[in-house]
């Protein structure tokens, strides 16, 4: 996953930067469709990482656990996941 890691960390700190300048348009008193439309990349920033971690997981952990013949626990955290990401 460090090809993987290095991509997160990256998105991390670029989200980073927006949260920060969200902080200073609220600061500034600016139009509320600004901050909103800022709040709504950050979501979607947010949710691109979300994306990622679950192409990893599923794609690597899961896939180990079926091969190992724990099906039952890959089933679980599958469903969890879909659960996670359908809040």
């Amino acid at each position: 996953m460090h090809h993987g890691k290095d991509r997160i960390l990256r998105r991390l700190k670029i989200i980073e930067g927006q949260v920060r300048g969200l902080q200073d348009l609220v600061h500034k008193d600016a139009y509320c469709i600004d901050v909103i439309t800022q709040t709504s990349a950050v979501k979607q920033a947010l949710s691109n990482i979300e994306d990622i971690l679950l192409e990893h997981h599923l794609g690597s952990c899961t896939i180990k656990q079926v091969r190992a013949g724990q099906t039952d626990k890959a089933k679980h955290e599958i469903l969890k996941v879909y659960r996670l990401k359908r809040k």
